[in-house]
């Protein structure tokens, strides 16, 4: 990272989060509350559980659901060398949780076992309308479900998603062995710096690696593709909002919907939205909305006037542009 100062560039070395005297429950804290640090506006993500307890009594440190449905493992280290010190190795340790979590076989029973206690811990942060825990994360995550089209796809799957200030090679290695060999599981590097008093993380996808087809705007899938088949375009190279702008797809004046919803929006030239008299991008709004971790900002909003998804106005248009230049 780079200080940009008249005409010169001065380095801005990283730090550690132990130099910060940060410990790992903070980290955990932190992507416990902003885990669309790790996701991005084409992903959805729940969180349902924070440090549960297995049969093992080991514990998991978060516990999420993505648009798929499938369970998803964040496991968090402090830095390298916590990761280097241990006895079990950092990927082996969340592939035995996700092993775990395999087991559960309905939406009731991860509530049951998850994310009721979750809702318990952290009730303030809920509104509970005379709701019993249960109740409420029952009726949270099947609407979760619902609005990501994921029901009959619940837990067919596992994530794993591995966070450090930094990796060892075995464990980068391992990692891309394990992706080689379709064990869904990323590195995500939290680098921190301080700053004039106050500290900033760059977050970094370190694996998987994204192949050079990933980066050609190969307009590529038609809108057929069965559901839950990955895609071949990569969510981070998707054009966003300012882009459809710009196409003239959508434009200043239009009303966005919440699916399923009916909070709407008012599209501004920028690529945010007004609602009531204030300001915000459609991430923001939509997750105040549906009261997810993060959202995926294109498949839930709606073009009130075409009825369509953004993701749908986007993707014709994508096909569109590929048809006329073959």
């Amino acid at each position: 990272m780079f200080h940009i100062k008249g005409n010169k560039a001065e380095k801005i070395e990283a730090t550690t989060f132990s130099e910060l005297g940060m410990q790992e429950s903070d980290i955990e804290e932190i992507l416990r509350c902003s885990i669309d640090m790790i996701c991005d506006e084409e992903e959805s993500m729940l969180i349902v559980g924070r440090q549960v307890k297995n049969e093992k009594s080991a514990r998991s440190d978060l516990i999420a659901i993505d648009n798929y449905g499938n369970i998803v493992l964040i496991e968090i280290k402090r830095d390298r060398k916590d990761i280097e010190s241990r006895r079990e190795s950092f990927e082996f340790q969340a592939i035995r949780y996700a092993a775990s979590y395999a087991t559960i076989e309905s939406p009731d029973e991860l509530v049951k076992k998850v994310y009721a206690p979750y809702i318990e811990k952290y009730i303030d942060e809920f509104e509970q309308k005379g709701l019993t825990s249960y109740e409420l994360g029952i009726r949270k995550l099947n609407d979760f479900l619902k609005e990501n089209e994921a029901e009959k796809n619940f837990n067919k799957k596992q994530r794993i998603v591995l966070v450090s200030s930094d990796f060892d090679e075995q464990t980068l290695s391992a990692v891309a062995w394990l992706n080689s060999n379709d064990v869904d599981i990323g590195c995500y590097k939290l680098t921190p710096y301080k700053i004039n008093g106050e500290v900033y993380l760059h977050v970094e996808k370190v694996l998987p690696i994204s192949s050079y087809n990933d980066y050609y705007i190969n307009l590529l899938d038609s809108p057929t593709t069965s559901f839950g088949k990955k895609r071949s375009i990569s969510r981070r190279i998707l054009p966003k909002i300012g882009t459809m702008l710009s196409w003239g797809v959508v434009k200043e004046g239009d009303i966005i919907v919440a699916k399923g919803r009916d909070n709407e929006a008012t599209l501004l030239a920028n690529g945010n939205v007004m609602v009531n008299g204030e300001e915000k991008s459609l991430q923001e709004w939509l997750k105040e909305v549906y009261g997810w971790a993060s959202v995926q900002t294109y498949a839930l909003s709606i073009h009130k006037e075409s009825g369509k998804t953004l993701s749908q106005i986007r993707e014709e248009y994508m096909n569109r542009e590929k048809e006329e230049l073959s």
